[in-house]
């Protein structure tokens, strides 16, 4: 993936191993769904920032909206990040909340 380019939550492009990284996810509830989707973004926070190399993990619900997520990631390196991916609680939270979003999730990924 290109830096700061669309992608899945599964997908990394991030070269070096040492270049922490920076990651925006945007989430959409569908109507009537958005408690749903409440628990499950903030099921992630205690989880993803006992994570090896989480240095901040943050989900803000836009006020104005109801069950539109804003989540900024940081990680200390690639490979953190990378983990992350492949977390059992991440893998399981997408796995639930998939039937539960408006549209699929994005994924922005900036290095350094």
């Amino acid at each position: 993936m290109n830096s700061g380019a669309d992608t899945a939550p599964s997908a990394t492009g991030v070269a070096a191993a040492d270049v922490s990284v920076t990651a925006i996810a945007r989430l959409r509830a569908r109507p009537g769904l958005e408690a749903e989707v409440r628990a499950q973004a903030l099921a992630l926070v205690a989880p993803t920032r006992a994570e090896p190399g989480n240095v901040s993990y943050r989900p803000y619900e836009d006020p104005a909206a109801p069950g539109a997520w804003l989540i900024l990631e940081e990680w200390a390196d690639a490979e953190s990040w990378e983990a992350h991916l492949a977390s059992p609680h991440l893998e399981r939270a997408l796995s639930r909340t998939a039937s539960l979003l408006a549209e699929p999730p994005v994924v922005r990924v900036f290095p350094g």
